[in-house]
């Protein structure tokens, strides 16, 4: 029986009362009832304001406690959330906004300093996301309802505010939702309008899959509010489940990560492969490169005690209550992957879109297996538009709960993805005969070699980032060759002595060209161009590839 998105919230809220809901990380800490206060105080702020149910209500800044909130009153008053990243320039942000047709405006202090207010002239108000206080206001209602809230709330609740008082409509399975703007690697943000119906799936499939995870335990949320993943699967999702959430409310470094692991001691991690593969890369395979390490390794017995320190040090780094990692937005690298599967530590890739809102695939780590990213999770179906499609990659198709209504006031873009209730994905993937789905790119990324070959360049990007001092690389087309543009790890180079950028440069490349041995003759790597800088990634830190291909 279908369970409506604000009969989750709602539910939450009552049997959870007097728990703690959501944190600021060395910050201040709000129980539900905290929660259900602010969101009935919002409630009144929107009726002053005239916000009708379907109006937009558009939310930027940094993943804090007080972003949750205001995008749990919209959700509950059954107004529309436009989530906008807080890393989109101002010119793209005051396009978003307008495009939007918000009607109010949610941001943070120092993003609003840097904006134009008469270019978002159809905004009412604009709130400050820390304390809600009012940056703008065009109506004297919003002012009155402001400056009087607390008075206002008293009034509504003479007694007291109580649990009874909680009470949020049923959402209509194909209304509008949430308005998100995708900011993938391809380039143009589209508004994807999903229905109350995808986030309800959603959060179905974890309640029912993630039984390890339960009322009261605590999670991180590191992944951007205003992404998909990170708002529907480690926000929204703990939250009803009756969980304590944290936000790190600052830029997620290792440091900064590791600290919280430490202190929160999570059991579910639900994060982007980069993240992990520095902790592993920085902390392990340096133990692992040590020349009597090595020698060891190969030792029968030997090497599986080794392993276990090995596995209890990755545990200890990642607060040593972990139940499971879960890792999507990209493929993680195959060398991790396959030391984290040796060592039997719990993390599972999954695999989704915005679109999706967000889940496509999964499976818990018992079952996972190294390059898949599970299987098509319930309420789903899925087909490979291929001759053959366990051994040759094929356009992946979706169909079911999860798939959006379409692009916001973008019929065009709506129906090159769209057929027959079938969606694109765009993503090329195989699918074996147990149903775990590999995926091999970009349809849009795939280079035709010289003589027709299927060249993906993710798959050599996989090879390039094992090599010696790389962090990261893309392989692109130029003149009909392949090049690699590499960005390395300056600081693993100087420990070993590596000078000067010619040096660092020279050795790069001659690993390169020996890489170029294992490859096959159309998909060799003619080329490599270093790069002093990361490259400029999306918030699920994929690399937006737009910018490099000529």
């Amino acid at each position: 029986m279908r369970k409506s998105l604000n009969r989750f919230i709602e539910d939450a809220i009552k049997e959870n009362w007097s728990e703690l809901a959501l944190t600021d990380f060395n910050g201040d800490s709000f129980q539900y009832v905290d929660i259900a206060r602010k969101i009935e105080k919002l409630h009144i702020l929107f009726e002053e304001a005239g916000v009708k149910k379907g109006d937009k209500i558009a939310l930027c800044g940094k993943n804090c406690a007080q972003w949750a909130v205001a995008f749990l009153a919209t959700i509950t008053y059954r107004a529309v959330p436009v989530p906008l990243l807080h890393e989109f320039k101002a010119d793209n942000l005051h396009f978003l906004v307008n495009h939007s047709e918000a009607k109010l405006f949610f941001v943070d202090a120092a993003i609003w300093e840097n904006l134009d207010p008469s270019v978002i002239d159809k905004v009412e108000g604009v709130l400050n996301i820390a304390d809600f206080s009012l940056l703008l206001s065009r109506k004297e209602r919003i002012t009155e309802a402001r400056k009087h809230l607390n008075e206002m709330f008293g009034k509504r609740y003479p007694e007291r505010f109580t649990v009874n008082d909680v009470s949020y409509e049923d959402n209509e399975p194909d209304e509008l939702a949430l308005l998100n703007y995708t900011s993938g690697s391809m380039g143009f943000s589209k508004g994807v309008m999903v229905p109350a119906r995808a986030i309800e799936s959603n959060l179905q499939f974890c309640l029912d899959n993630l039984d390890f995870f339960h009322r009261t335990d605590s999670m991180i949320s590191m992944l951007p509010l205003a992404h998909m993943f990170g708002l529907v699967i480690e926000m929204l999702h703990p939250f009803v489940r009756g969980c304590h959430l944290y936000f790190l409310t600052r830029v997620p470094s290792p440091k900064v990560i590791l600290d919280a692991f430490a202190q929160v001691k999570p059991k579910l991690i639900i994060t982007v492969p980069l993240v992990i593969e520095k902790i592993i890369k920085k902390r392990v395979f340096p133990i692992l490169e040590q020349p009597l390490m090595k020698i060891l390794l190969k030792v029968p017995f030997v090497d599986e005690r080794l392993l276990a320190k090995v596995q209890e040090k990755i545990y200890a780094s990642f607060g040593g209550s972990l139940c499971e990692l879960i890792v999507g937005g990209a493929a993680l690298n195959r060398e991790v992957g396959t030391l984290l599967h040796r060592i039997h530590f719990p993390i599972t890739e999954g695999y989704g879109m915005t679109e999706c809102a967000p889940l496509i695939s999964y499976v818990s780590h018992k079952e996972s297996r190294i390059g898949s990213c599970g299987k098509i999770v319930e309420r789903m179906e899925a087909y490979i538009d291929s001759p053959d499609p366990q051994n040759i990659p094929g356009e992946l198709w979706v169909r079911g709960d999860n798939v959006m209504l379409g692009y916001y006031k973008n019929e065009d873009a709506t129906a090159a993805i769209m057929k027959d209730g079938w969606m694109n994905t765009g993503d090329l993937a195989t699918m074996d005969s147990e149903g775990f789905l590999y995926l091999r790119g970009r349809s849009k990324n795939m280079i035709l070699g010289p003589s027709g070959q299927n060249i993906y360049p993710e798959e050599i990007e996989q090879l390039v980032n094992n090599l010696p001092y790389v962090t990261e690389s893309l392989v692109i087309e130029e003149d009909n060759r392949l090049k690699a543009l590499v960005y390395p790890d300056y600081e693993s180079a100087t420990q070993a002595g590596i000078a000067s950028t010619t040096e660092l440069s020279r050795v790069i490349t001659d690993s390169v060209l020996q890489l170029n041995k294992e490859l096959p003759n159309y998909s060799q790597i003619a080329g490599v161009q270093i790069y002093n800088e990361e490259f400029e990634k999306t918030p699920k830190r994929s690399i937006k590839r737009y910018l490099y291909q000529h």
